[in-house]
Parts: structure tokens; C-alpha cells; sequence
């Protein structure tokens, strides 16, 4: 410190300030501002110093109104340097002067840090479970102040500061602490409230000042173009939902029908004439009725977290702890969830840990290092969305993912995350030719690093928020991807089932005449359907970029398109694992999906998109009100095949089961003739109930069937296939009191 502080020709003046200490405030050079400025002993007495630029004259105050001195400028840009009249060190507030007027300014330098040794340690062993009370920007009270504690981390770094219109953007005022030990930035703003603007401002090792930052763990942003970060107060939201968290705590979800409506909240509708995005609380009193009417358990959002670009449909993240401002502030979202909830309805959110875009307000070369990516592009760049890869391997890097993944449970009450592209994590040769990729330690090609984070987050929102589901988008045959981890897996309650959708599709678009060359398409999934917790996802990812919608994908005539829609949901709701269906598809959009416009709505006007949505709706009520559909979806013993090698007629039949309530046989014809007289095996005599028929007029069919039964004697029953229809029959089981069991 001797060259900061000045040498006088008297021991009073050996407090002042030297040259270079003032130089090295005034330019913003200055490494240890909180050794400089605010309050300091000298002597028996004590020294204030501020930063003021654009004042004249200072006055320093006790928060409590005591006079503290008068303190003298010693340079033209606004530092000022005095002896104080009080005894004791405590926060100041300063009076200042200029020829426009007097305001008020609290010292941010005269106040102490508000994280503790604890928070470093827990930081430094990334075992802190509650980063996001920590970092980021919390309004809190401190001794005996209002305002605002900020915390970022940024290790490399030898400056940062915060900056807004707070501070006029200067980067020389408010410079935060370095608290070495976890290499993270604090400092306590008083008098700031909700709503300021804020970012970070970080100067390198170099002594570079890079391009401003967002908070990366910002919990509000502004609306797109704008990237700046937003001070939030922590609402306090009156949350009705604990008969839903109660439910889904204590239950298997294995065993719980779970039918997802996968929803873009940017186009599902859009404001007046077609125009701007809807807020939280106006899709609230839309899209959860709706969902509730059409018999869903889940809404599944894509991406809601703050993104840049729209067209990236939120799978390019820059804020994972902010709702994105494009539908409102982030209690909207929080009513939304509680609304849902209330309903009946399960929230999932799209999760994306596996990577993050470059965007030089984001989290690339945040502190001028490859501070959350990997500096090696062979790991740290992903070659298909020319993103970052997320350093799994650096313990503050995977804290901040997993404190990401425990936020949105814990803040937000969402049900669980449907975590993206995750076989882009598992394996380091992903999309990439030989020699642009590094070997893990063992010399092979899986990501190792990602596989343990995985199984961390997965732990770790398991135990701490019973009820909650994670769901892996995986599209590999990397084994255990929903078995614990205790086990050797990844620990996600359910994987999606990206063969069922790949093979069914593939199957659909084919020409009736050509099918019976593809049986296998539709019989090969049961090879595996038991091996992971699936979910049947027929996704966004399959009406996008030229693929069409999917009654576009199927083959035929416009009758037939519609028929094979039809029978190919009744099929998907009637196979075991849950359902996905993307918004749009349940009444058969006829446009490929696109971010930029609602859904085609006005195509319920017509007769045959009607069908499709009211078949929806009772494939939903129909799988969550028969257990046999539901109960046993991930369970060998629920399934079993009556008959799966009738590959002339393309016919395909099974039954599904559920201890103690009737069975459901579902049986497709997927070519357009109509087949009297077709023998099934029943596996009980008697009565069986067509509890479902796709080709009824209803849904836009030509109502053949059987009419509403079926007997079945000796293990076998005659029946009529519709043509490109699924049908689904449940026997009538009589208990000993001769009356009807089951659900």
C-alpha cells in the first residue's frame, strides 16, 4: 500500500491519497478500490473517500442522519478525500453539490461483503446448493441499508464492475470485491430497487475491457434486441398447488398416464390479428383450459429461459434463470405453473445444459478465458448450432448447470425438465470426423466428464424435490439412460423414444401396397420398448425445416391422409410408453410449423380437422381412464402381442394390461380395405366392448365396425377391420358378485 498512500511532510497528512492511487481510480485501473475508498482508519481517527463524477462539493451522512464531516475534492473528476468527525467505522451517505442541484448518494465502499468464508468454501467444493440465493443481484437489507448485493463469478478477471443507468454505464463506480478463495465479485449497491438495468463490465488479465455482460445468473432480462440484465424483487407468490405437488410426490409416474402437449408459447396463439406474443397470464386463460379439455397431463414448453434469437426456438439460451421477457415479467410465469396446476395440468420446461451460443453478452469468454466452455474447440465448440460446450468437467461450471436445474423446481414449481440433445454430451466424437475430437482418459469416445454431471443433476433434483421427472432427449443406444444412478445409469426418470418415431414415420409415409414389405418398422420397438422408461415423442423437431406436418408425412389421398392420421395416434396412444404430441398435430396442421405465426386454428372450422381433434381428445381421456393403457407403459407384463406377423394385411394387433382391471386389445389395419370376418385371438371368452374406433363418422370416418362388441369363444373372435383404422376392445371381467370390475 505504499504507493498509494501519500508520504506528507507531516503525520497528518499520511493518510492522503497519492498520485498514483488517485490515477489509478480515476482511469478504472484500479485492482483493490475497497482498500482505497469508503472508510479508513488514519491514526486515532477516521478517512472517507467517494468517487463522485459531476460533483462539486460532498458532505458525508450517517444512514441515520448524523453529520460526518465535510470532504474535501482533490480531483476535477469527482474523487474526494476527508477526515470524518465520527468514532466509529459504519455506512455512509453522501450529500453532493454541483451548480444543476444536490443529491444523495450511498457509498457502496463503506459497506461490508455479504457472502461468508462458508459460501467460498461450499463454492470452491461445488457442493453450494443454493447458488442462486447467492449470485446474481438480490435486493436485500444490510446493515441497516436498502439496495442491492451482486455476485458473479469471474476468477480471471482484474476488474469487474457493475454498470447501468444507475451509474451513468461507468465502470469506475461501483467496482466490486474479489473474494479470492472462490474467485467471485461482490459489492452492495444501497438505495437501488427493482427494475434497474444493469450488466457487468469485466476487464481481462490483459487489462482489457471486454464487451458487456449479462448476469448469468440474471432472473429477469430485457426484451430482445435489448440484452441487459434487470434487478427482480423475489415475489412472494401465494401458491395453491400443493394438492398436485402432494400427488405427484408420493406417486410412481411410471405408472401415471402421462400424455404431453408439447407447446412453442411464441406461436401456440398470438396476440390481435396474429400480432405480438401473448403474456403468461393471457396463454394461462387459454392454453390451460384447453389443454385440460383435450384430455392432456402435461404441457411441455420449448426453451422459455432468455434468448437472443428468435428462430433458435429458446434452444440457444443467454440467461438460464430468467423467463424470457417476451411473455411478460417472470411472475407471470409463476401464475401460470400455479394455474396449471390448480387445473390438474403438469409443467415441463425444455432444458438445455448440453451447450450455449457465442453472443459476446453471454457466457462465452466471459472473463477474456474459456471460462464456462472448453478453450480446445475439439470440446468446446459444437460444429451443427456453431454453439460452446459447456466445460462438464470444471466443478463451478457443473454447479452452476445443477443450482440451474434445482432453480427452476424450486422457484417456479415445474414438474420436471425434458433435458435437450443430450446425446450430443455423451459423446465427444458427435458430429465430428476423426481428428476433430479428443479421446477421454481412457482413450474412448464417450464424454465421461458429461455422463458424471448428468448423473449429479439427476441425483441431486430427485432428492431434493420429490415429484419431480426428468426426461433425456437421447437418440442413441447408450444403455441405462433412465435407471438410477446407484446403478450405473444416468438417473433420468424417462428417455424419449426417438426409434419409435423414426420407424413409425418411415412407415406412414409408405404407400398401404408397399407396407407389408415394412412390417418390421412397426414390430421392432417391442425388441426394446422395456429397456428404458420411454416417452413416444412425436415432436417439434418432425414439422420443421421441410419435413411437413405430420398429416402431410402420411401417404395417400386427402381421405386416406386423414384416416391413416387417425389410426396412427390411436396405434401410438394404444403402444406402451408415454405420449408426446407437438401443438398443431392434434388437429392435423396442414402447414409445416413456423415460429413467426399462430397455429392454423380456423382449420376446426372443417369437418375433418374436427375429427382429428375430438379423436385426440378421447385417446387422451380414454388412456388416462383405462389403467391398462397407462399403468403398466414401462413394464414387460403390460404388453403382449396377439398378433405381430400378419404382414400381407398389415394388420398388427396386442393387448395391454394392468393387475386387477380389464384388458384392451388394440388392433390396426394400416391398408385402406376393409376386412369382415378377420380372426383375432382374445385371450377371454365373452363379451369385449369397442371402446374405440378411429374410423367411426365422428372422427371423419366411414363408421364401419363392429357394432359397439365383439364375443369371443375359445380364445379367438371374428371381427370387422375398419380400413386405415385402429380399433381397441376391453373385455367385460365379471368379479364373484357377478359385477363388472375394472376401472
Amino acid at each position: 500500500m505504499t504507493d498509494r498512500i501519500g508520504k506528507g511532510k507531516s503525520d497528518t497528512e499520511g493518510w492522503k491519497l497519492s498520485p498514483n492511487a488517485i490515477a489509478s481510480i480515476i482511469s478504472g485501473s484500479e485492482r483493490d478500490p475497497f482498500g482505497l475508498l469508503g472508510i479508513h482508519r488514519a491514526g486515532n481517527g477516521l478517512v472517507a473517500r467517494c468517487f463522485i463524477p459531476g460533483a462539486q462539493e460532498v458532505e458525508a451522512f450517517t444512514l441515520d442522519g448524523k453529520h460526518a464531516g465535510k470532504i474535501a475534492r482533490i480531483h476535477d473528476e469527482g474523487l474526494f478525500e476527508g477526515k470524518l468527525r465520527i468514532r466509529k467505522p459504519r455506512p455512509l451517505r453522501y450529500k453532493a453539490r454541483n451548480e444543476g442541484g444536490e443529491w444523495s448518494v450511498a457509498d457502496p465502499y463503506s459497506f461490508g461483503p455479504v457472502l461468508g468464508p462458508f459460501d467460498d468454501y461450499f463454492m470452491g467444493e461445488g457442493r453450494h446448493l443454493r447458488l442462486f440465493d447467492k449470485l446474481g443481484a438480490h435486493i436485500i437489507e444490510h446493515e441497516g441499508a436498502s439496495g442491492v448485493h451482486f455476485a458473479v463469478w469471474a476468477p480471471n478477471a482484474t476488474r469487474v464492475s457493475v454498470v447501468g443507468d444507475f451509474n451513468a454505464w461507468d465502470g469506475r463506480r461501483n467496482v466490486m470485491r474479489f473474494r479470492g478463495d472462490s474467485g467471485v465479485w461482490e459489492t452492495f449497491i444501497p438505495d437501488l430497487q427493482a427494475g434497474a438495468i444493469y450488466k457487468y463490465e469485466i476487464v481481462d488479465s490483459k487489462g482489457t475491457i471486454l464487451p458487456l455482460k449479462a448476469d448469468p445468473f440474471a432472473f429477469r432480462s430485457e426484451l430482445r434486441p435489448k440484452t441487459a440484465s434487470v434487478v427482480e424483487h423475489h415475489f412472494d407468490h401465494a401458491w395453491g398447488d400443493q394438492e398436485h405437488r402432494d400427488f405427484w410426490a408420493d406417486a410412481d409416474a411410471r405408472r401415471q398416464p402421462v400424455s404431453i402437449y408439447e407447446v412453442h408459447a411464441g406461436s401456440w396463439q398470438r396476440g390481435q390479428d396474429g400480432e405480438g406474443f401473448l403474456s403468461w397470464d393471457e396463454l394461462a386463460n387459454r392454453l390451460i383450459p384447453y389443454c385440460v379439455d383435450m384430455g392432456f397431463t402435461h404441457i411441455e414448453f420449448l426453451p422459455i429461459s432468455e434468448f437472443p434469437y428468435d428462430p433458435s426456438w429458446g434452444y440457444q439460451t443467454t440467461g438460464l434463470f430468467a423467463p424470457t421477457a417476451r411473455f411478460g415479467e417472470p411472475e407471470g410465469f409463476a401464475r401460470f405453473v400455479d394455474g396449471a396446476h390448480r387445473a390438474g395440468l403438469g409443467v415441463l420446461l425444455d432444458w438445455v445444459p448440453a451447450h450455449f451460443p457465442t453472443d459476446q453478452h453471454g457466457l462465452a469468454n466471459f472473463d477474456g478465458t474459456a471460462l464456462y466452455e472448453h478453450a480446445d474447440p475439439r470440446k468446446g465448440f459444437h460444429p451443427d448450432w456453431n454453439t460452446a460446450i459447456y466445460n462438464f468437467g470444471r466443478t463451478e461450471v457443473r454447479s452452476f448447470l445443477i443450482n440451474n436445474a434445482l432453480f427452476w423446481a424450486e422457484r417456479y414449481h415445474v414438474d420436471g425438465l425434458r433435458v435437450d440433445a443430450v446425446a450430443s454430451m455423451l459423446y465427444l466424437d458427435y458430429s465430428r470426423k476423426d481428428g476433430e475430437w479428443l479421446p477421454n482418459e481412457k482413450g474412448g469416445r464417450e464424454n465421461l466428464e458429461a455422463v458424471s454431471f448428468l448423473q449429479s443433476m439427476n441425483r441431486e433434483l430427485y432428492g431434493s424435490h420429490k415429484g419431480v421427472m426428468t426426461i433425456a432427449e437421447e437418440s442413441t443406444s447408450w444403455p441405462k439412460v433412465s435407471h438410477p444412478v446407484h446403478e450405473g445409469g444416468l438417473g433420468f426418470g424417462f428417455k424419449w423414444n426417438m426409434g419409435f418415431m423414426h420407424d413409425t414415420l418411415s412407415y406412414m409415409q409408405r404407400e398401404p401396397v408397399h407396407r407389408k414389405f415394412h412390417h418390421n418398422d412397426l414390430t421392432f420397438g417391442l425388441l426394446y420398448a422395456f429397456t428404458e422408461n420411454f416417452v413416444l415423442p412425436l415432436s417439434h423437431d418432425e414439422v420443421v425445416h421441410g419435413k411437413g406436418s405430420l398429416l402431410a408425412k402420411m401417404s395417400g389421398d386427402d381421405w386416406q391422409k386423414f384416416a391413416t392420421l387417425r389410426a396412427y395416434y390411436a396405434f401410438m396412444w394404444g403402444y406402451p410408453g408415454k405420449k408426446l404430441l407437438f401443438m398443431g398435430q392434434e388437429f392435423a396442421q396442414r402447414r409445416e410449423w413456423s415460429e413467426e405465426r399462430s397455429l392454423d386454428w380456423d382449420l376446426l372450422e372443417a369437418p375433418a380437422h374436427q375429427g382429428v381433434s375430438k379423436l385426440v381428445r378421447d385417446l387422451n381421456h380414454l388412456y388416462r381412464g383405462h389403467p391398462a393403457l397407462h399403468a403398466r407403459d414401462c413394464e414387460p407384463e403390460g404388453f403382449e402381442w396377439l398378433i405381430a406377423d400378419d404382414s400381407a394385411n398389415s394388420v398388427f394387433a396386442w393387448q395391454r394390461k394392468a393387475p386387477g382391471h380389464p384388458p384392451i386389445a388394440v388392433i390396426t389395419n394400416f391398408t385402406p380395405v376393409p376386412r369382415e370376418g378377420y380372426e383375432i385371438p382374445l385371450p377371454a371368452d365373452g363379451e369385449w366392448t369397442e371402446i374405440l374406433n378411429t374410423d367411426a363418422a365422428l372422427y371423419g370416418g366411414t363408421n364401419t365396425g363392429n357394432g359397439g362388441k365383439v364375443i369371443a369363444r375359445g380364445g379367438r373372435a371374428i371381427i370387422t377391420l375398419p380400413p386405415l383404422a385402429t380399433i381397441m376392445l376391453e373385455a367385460r371381467l365379471e368379479d364373484g358378485a357377478g359385477s363388472k370390475s375394472g376401472s
